[in-house]
């Protein structure tokens, strides 16, 4: 047996449970590992809170979670990692556990430490996804709003570092760490949209919604096309012609080992704001909910 969190209703952080439970088994092309980090993300609450139900209704009891790294102790047939390999990835039946599952293990290399590895694979992906969705090119310039959350940090160091032009809105107290990663930091709330065009004189070409802050009108009269603006964050895109992007762990695989590589050579960061015990998980969510933007928090089964 092992220990892993479930909860069986929707509601609060106090419905995480801790319990032993059976350590799942690899089918093919899967790996087991030994975790080692689980991050939280946003959408973990969203789902735990039943935000999501009528999108992505859940089966109870569920193991929440979405990456996970370790160290591999058991392979499917036609795994693509090998006992003992240290690796890290999207999981299938839930990360908050001593033990996952993984269909796309990606390599962890040394210079990655266990926080960042797990810290970088759905936020990762859904900021290279979105990039390239919008299509935005080097020398354009692109609007991200929520630049200083799990999603928008990354964003705008891969947007920076394919020179394109990064505004970015944040809370004033996030300002500074935002400049830092590579963007003109702009004051989101009343006013906005006056900010951004004192920022961006030349006009914004794209709009990367990452914070559901009902910013999308005003994002689409900015670029003067709907096609042009994408959320991750809020539901009411379809009333504004935007496109709402949702990724599939299938695509985990298409630009994770980049963000790998990128990472173990220090050109993409990752904010680690906490670590946790796995017991703990509930704890976790909770400070996530009370102190948005800090950085990721992650738990250590």
């Amino acid at each position: 047996m092992s220990k892993a969190i479930y909860f069986s209703e929707y509601g609060a952080p106090e419905v995480l449970r801790l319990s032993e439970v059976t350590p799942p088994e690899p089918g093919p092309g899967q790996v087991r590992i030994k975790v080692k980090t689980a991050s939280v993300n946003p959408i973990d609450m969203k789902i735990r809170s039943g935000l999501m139900a009528g999108m992505a209704p859940v089966d109870f009891p569920v193991i929440p979670g979405l990456d996970a790294a370790g160290v591999v102790d058991a392979v499917g047939e036609g795994a693509g990692a090998a006992v003992g390999d240290e690796v890290l990835g999207a999981t299938v039946g839930g990360s908050y556990a001593e033990y996952a599952l993984l269909e796309r293990p990606v390599a962890k290399p040394e210079a990655v430490s266990w926080e960042i590895a797990a810290s970088l694979v759905t936020v990762g992906q859904t900021a290279a996804r979105v990039l390239g969705q919008l299509g935005v090119q080097a020398g354009q310039t692109l609007l991200i709003h929520g630049a200083a959350g799990s999603v928008g940090v990354i964003a705008v160091q891969l947007a920076a570092a394919r020179g394109i032009t990064v505004i970015g809105t944040a809370a004033e107290r996030d300002l500074e760490r935002v400049t830092a990663l590579g963007a003109a930091a702009v004051r989101y709330g009343d006013g906005w949209t006056e900010r951004v065009k004192a920022a961006a004189p030349s006009g914004v070409d794209f709009v990367f919604d990452a914070s559901g802050a009902g910013v999308l009108a005003d994002s689409v009269a900015l670029t003067g096309d709907a096609g042009k603006v994408i959320t991750i964050a809020d539901m009411a895109a379809a009333q504004h012609g935007v496109r709402f992007s949702a990724g599939t762990s299938e695509q985990v695989g298409e630009s994770l080992p980049e963000l790998v590589q990128l990472a173990a050579a220090g050109k993409l960061t990752v904010p680690v704001w906490r670590t946790y015990p796995l017991a703990e998980a509930a704890q976790a969510q909770a400070d996530l909910e009370a102190h948005r933007n800090q950085g990721k928090a992650v738990l250590l089964p």
